[in-house]
């Protein structure tokens, strides 16, 4: 549990370098219109998921996939997953939710789907079913004033690290064995804004997200932060289903959507709103719960 009394010292030292990283998103993914309802894809949903408003449960916090512009949720995976619905002829609504909620939202029936740039892993296709759908590394980002180098985890071993609670990355990170009988110190925040804030305030010396995540933060930070090394453990990223008839089904019924949005050119047009191409996958690699580890 992190304390208040931490958050009110980081914010006032950091708060206007947060504030940049959630609110710029790129404005282009607006202009996505080829998308269209394609009947053979919406004939795979069923019947339960057909007139229901899907609720869709998302970390809003993880720019430049997922974050807040105002009041309005932004980012390549609200666009496309606006871009499935309207292929399969349903209707949604976005819910903001702490990235560690989701999973258990989703195995309550609360959300019909997570979106919100999870990597497909072993342990988490034990709870959920994935539609791979992107590709992503690990990155790090760190102080622009720092002299830290990123060659390997390693490179944390004697230092602390800032990561959201529940990625992939706090896992990682927990999981290092230094050779040089210091220790990584890792820290956890509910969510990427107060992570980066952590850095930004020199709490924590490293920042670990996701690859493009770690990029984007650093390139929007106005000289605040600075990417470190090369990505490290890239991975598919999997939109996340209940692990049931129906949530198989409707996983299924996802991935031939997505497959129709490669083929019209609607998902590589939204993946290059946000800079993120480096990470697009082909159609055949658009497969259900395509885990490596």
């Amino acid at each position: 549990m992190i304390r208040t009394s931490l958050f009110r010292t980081l914010a006032a030292t950091a708060g206007a370098a947060a504030l940049v990283l959630a609110s710029t998103v790129s404005a282009g993914a607006a202009k996505m219109t080829m998308a269209s309802f394609n009947a053979k894809d919406a004939a795979l949903v069923p019947a339960a998921y057909k007139t229901a408003t899907w609720q869709i449960a998302t970390d809003a916090t993880y720019a430049p996939d997922e974050s807040m512009s105002g009041n309005t949720m932004v980012g390549f995976d609200v666009d496309l997953m606006k871009a499935v619905a309207t292929t399969l002829g349903v209707k949604i609504v976005e819910n903001n939710v702490t990235f560690d909620n989701i999973i258990v939202g989703i195995t309550s029936k609360k959300y019909e789907v997570g979106n919100s740039s999870f990597t497909d892993t072993k342990a988490r296709e034990k709870k959920v079913n994935f539609v791979d759908y992107f590709k992503a590394g690990e990155g790090v980002y760190a102080k622009a004033s720092s002299t830290a180098s990123f060659t390997s985890t390693q490179s944390f071993c004697g230092t602390s690290v800032a990561v959201e609670t529940g990625t992939v990355e706090q896992t990682d990170a927990a999981a290092i064995k230094c050779t040089n009988g210091k220790k990584v110190t890792v820290d956890t925040y509910p969510t990427q804004t107060e992570a980066n804030t952590a850095v930004a305030s020199g709490h924590d010396a490293f920042g670990f997200a996701d690859s493009q995540i770690a990029g984007y933060i650093a390139s929007q930070s106005k000289g605040v932060f600075k990417y470190v090394g090369k990505p490290v453990a890239v991975a598919p990223y999997g939109i996340a289903l209940a692990k049931t008839n129906d949530g198989l089904a409707l996983a299924k019924a996802i991935q031939a959507a997505l497959k129709t949005l490669v083929a019209n050119g609607t998902y590589n047009m939204i993946l290059s709103s946000y800079g993120v191409t480096s990470g697009a996958l082909t159609a055949p690699q658009m497969v259900l719960n395509g885990a490596t580890s």
